[in-house]
């Protein structure tokens, strides 16, 4: 692969509709089939839903991370849908039998911050395994998905990639890194007042943070111990997001929009004004 042709494509991705991000990522690996792998790692797009048929057809997100082939593994059955035959189903990825009741764990966690923060919408986490042994309470890493749609054409999607290790100066200390990216679609179109005004693109901030954990206590505990850990580390990161779309992007989007709503309300009132003149001189012309 070309760095130049990958990196061309990243900037040509920048460039189009971001509400037609998925359709144009599409075009780009069927140009370019050598770039799929890289931009299906590089390049957020928004969430998709699945069912799962084995839990009451219970929805759960898909994204690259819990995808194999062309199936996603539900986190509420740990199958991966549509179902992948016994051959493949041996080469894909599950995350250890421990590491599995800590994925358990978070989601039925986040599925309480997501309906009190959220008030709806859906919640997904995925993890997976840093090495090659089964879960002790250390290294390990995974995803935290929401999704919120207020219409058929607005809404949020939080994607919080994550990475859990252990400190090298301590033993009970953890380095949690957290790339989060935010992709928002607002669509206030008024059919009734012929009126529309849409607004989308994707925020993604990295954070870093050492946190302690007791890791005298039994695995349990210290399973408890890391949900709890990012649980608090991912509120802190959404709250700052939000206020910095709302106070910084919102308010300059909202200052240019004023900008130009008032320039065409001026232009409008100049040609007024000199359609107004133009009949004033007739006018007098004809006296």
């Amino acid at each position: 692969m070309s760095d130049a042709q990958f990196d061309a494509a990243l900037d040509l991705l920048r460039r189009l509709n971001p509400t037609k991000l998925q359709e144009n990522l599409n075009n780009l690996i069927e140009l370019q089939p050598n770039l799929a792998q890289d931009l299906l790692s590089s390049v957020d797009v928004p969430l998709s839903i699945r069912k799962d048929p084995t839990d009451s057809n219970r929805e759960y997100l898909c994204c690259d991370y819990n995808r194999d082939i062309d199936s996603f593994r539900s986190p509420w059955s740990n199958t991966y849908f549509p179902e992948l035959s016994s051959e493949d189903s041996q080469d894909s990825p599950f995350p250890s039998t421990p590491l599995r009741q800590v994925e358990i764990l978070a989601n039925d966690s986040f599925d309480i911050y997501r309906d009190l923060y959220y008030e709806g919408g859906i919640s997904s986490v995925y993890f997976w395994d840093l090495n090659e042994e089964e879960f002790d309470g250390h290294d390990f890493a995974g995803v935290v998905l929401f999704k919120k749609n207020q219409s058929d054409h607005s809404n949020w999607d939080s994607i919080h990639v994550f990475e859990v290790t252990a400190s090298p100066s301590s033993s009970d200390t953890f380095n949690y890194r957290v790339t989060t990216t935010i992709i928002l679609h607002l669509d206030k179109t008024n059919y009734d007042h012929d009126s529309q005004m849409m607004l989308s693109g994707n925020l993604t901030r990295q954070t870093e943070k050492d946190i302690g954990v007791d890791m005298s206590r039994p695995l349990e505990i210290i399973s408890t111990s890391h949900v709890a850990n990012l649980g608090s580390l991912i509120e802190d990161i959404e709250s700052q997001m939000r206020n910095l779309l709302e106070t910084v992007y919102f308010e300059k989007t909202r200052d240019i929009f004023h900008q130009t709503k008032n320039a065409a309300i001026a232009s409008s009132a100049e040609e007024t004004n000199k359609d107004a003149h133009a009949e004033v001189i007739k006018g007098l012309q004809s006296l």
